[in-house]
């Protein structure tokens, strides 16, 4: 049995964890404001490298360069203390957690970053492949020019957004060990996550275009495959375990189903 905390205590280690998060990041983002002229080669630059013809960046607005400098700083900062940040969400999370589910925390941390990381780069080195199919529907016709700011933008949402979808996999690990699914769970609904995939993937990507959502729409696919491969090797394992080590996952968890009472 774990000790339960009042809703106060919640929301005072909430507060806290915002803090500590919102440090780390300003901490890790003032060097990347010093650098940001080498940054800015390699993220803002090297995605246009297939284009042609390559896009001219501009900004309209005295303000807008700042504003370009402080989004590479907020963004490599966050980027930079990814593993902090994922250690607090998950520290905070761990107070709902039985006592065998809290060991799973330091791989489950580790995870998170690894895959978020691996959906960021993903995403990154098959930019410029899209950016060249993206301006080739001009044919050459209309000179490509971007405002930075928004251009900038477009590579944070689609990295963000790739970034999430590798996370499938350690959020199914999560709440499979928690009981809250099970692969079971998952194969049941897979005709119906595929509709809401696809839907996510029309409202996630930041052009209207078939390609650009069938691009994130993939990965979402398999990544709910993977998710429903994790969670079946973690009712095996549950399974495995001598009775009454664990509470029987036969059932999902039933805390968070149950009615209100009235």
């Amino acid at each position: 049995m774990h000790k339960e905390m009042p809703l106060i205590g919640h929301l005072e280690e909430l507060r806290w964890t915002l803090v500590r998060c919102l440090c780390s990041v300003i901490i890790c983002a003032i060097p990347a404001g010093i650098l940001w002229r080498r940054i800015f080669d390699f993220i803002a630059v090297w995605p246009l490298r297939l284009s042609d013809p390559v896009p001219l960046l501009f900004f309209t607005a005295p303000t807008d360069a700042v504003y370009f400098i402080f989004k590479i700083a907020l963004v490599c900062g966050t980027i930079l203390a990814s593993p902090f940040l994922f250690q607090q969400l998950w520290r905070f999370i761990a107070s709902a957690l039985y006592k065998n589910e809290k060991a799973a925390i330091v791989p489950v941390v580790a995870a998170s970053t690894l895959c978020f990381l691996a959906g960021v780069a993903f995403c990154y080195f098959f930019l410029p492949i899209f950016l060249r199919f993206l301006i080739g529907f001009a044919g050459g016709l209309i000179d490509p020019l971007f405002r930075v700011n928004e251009y900038f933008g477009f590579l944070i949402r689609m990295c963000l957004v790739f970034g999430l979808v590798f996370e499938m996999p350690v959020v199914s690990f999560v709440l499979s060990k928690m009981r809250v699914i099970n692969h079971q769970f998952l194969i049941r609904y897979f005709r119906h996550a595929i509709v809401a995939i696809f839907i996510a993937a029309a409202l996630l990507t930041p052009s209207p275009d078939a390609f650009s959502q069938v691009l994130l729409g993939l990965p979402l696919v398999l990544f709910y495959g993977i998710s429903v491969f994790v969670s079946y090797l973690i009712r095996r394992k549950a399974d495995n375990l001598p009775s009454g080590e664990m509470p029987d996952e036969a059932e999902l968890r039933s805390d968070f189903y149950e009615k209100p009472k009235h």
